[in-house]
């Protein structure tokens, strides 16, 4: 394999983070590498699942779609762990139910008949988690008084504090980095109900890849946290360091979105 492409169907947020980490590892293992950005997220996915990108960050909820098929085009190969109480350094995050500052609503059941936004139904932070909720409430449909696709949690966030939204579930992670590069948000904004944990969303890695390759790039992100370099990209972030995890892991996910199929928002 002459170039190993590299990919994030996640948030834009944190696409130069990822890039660092990616380019970084290439240089520690000697290999030429790729950052590929160039086209829409959708279409970066279905290239990884093809095997025309190699590795990649991707949802949980699309990891366990793929890994149900027979003969699975995608392997994990490692999780984030992220920094803060919270996260009790698990490779877990949340997603925090967002509403603006000046809106009346105090819980989540206080949001029956409101404006909510989802960033866009193959997300499990977004849009599974948020029906698995409801299922668990008994509300099968017709909780929200309207629910739209904003294609994005910053696009949900933004609206929110545009007014265009009444509420909606964003990223755990993807928030905080928000609230951290523009921390005058926080000031405009009220969490006011937090799902989960779930899983966290994985790194993959093609099974076209030859398994000695697939054991070398998992060696170096597990061990990132370890490297002086290593420890300069992640110590300015939001990620303490990765870890291993197993396709049982995802069988929360998998719970979630069965139970979320007996749901419409």
């Amino acid at each position: 394999m002459k170039i190993l492409k590299f990919t994030s169907c996640q948030a834009e947020n944190f696409a130069p983070l990822c890039k660092a980490i990616v380019t970084h590892i290439g240089e520690q293992l000697q290999m030429p590498i790729a950052w590929v950005d160039d086209v829409p997220w959708q279409v970066r996915g279905e290239r990884l699942h093809q095997g025309e990108i190699q590795v990649g960050w991707i949802c949980g909820l699309p990891y366990v779609w793929q890994a149900d098929q027979p003969n699975p085009a995608l392997d994990l190969l490692a999780a984030p762990v992220i920094k803060g109480d919270r996260y009790q350094g698990k490779p877990v995050y949340f997603s925090d139910v967002v509403v603006h500052r000046d809106s009346p609503f105090r819980t989540f059941a206080d949001l029956r008949g409101c404006t909510w936004a989802y960033n866009e139904p193959r997300s499990h932070s977004g849009y599974c988690i948020t029906r698995y909720h409801l299922a668990t409430l008994g509300e099968a449909h017709g909780f929200f008084g309207k629910a739209i696709a904003s294609g994005a949690h910053q696009t949900s966030l933004q609206w929110i504090l545009e007014g265009k939204i009444e509420a909606s579930a964003i990223d755990s992670t993807v928030l905080e980095l928000e609230l951290q590069r523009y921390p005058e948000i926080a000031a405009q904004i009220r969490i006011i109900d937090s799902l989960g944990a779930s899983p966290i969303p994985p790194w993959v890695i093609s099974t076209q890849v030859p398994q000695d390759l697939r054991d070398r790039l998992q060696h170096a992100f597990l061990t990132l946290h370890q490297t002086p370099a290593g420890q300069a990209l992640l110590n300015p972030s939001s990620i303490s360091r990765f870890v291993a995890v197993s396709d049982r892991d995802y069988d929360i996910t998998r719970r979630m979105a069965e139970q979320a199929e007996t749901v419409r928002l």
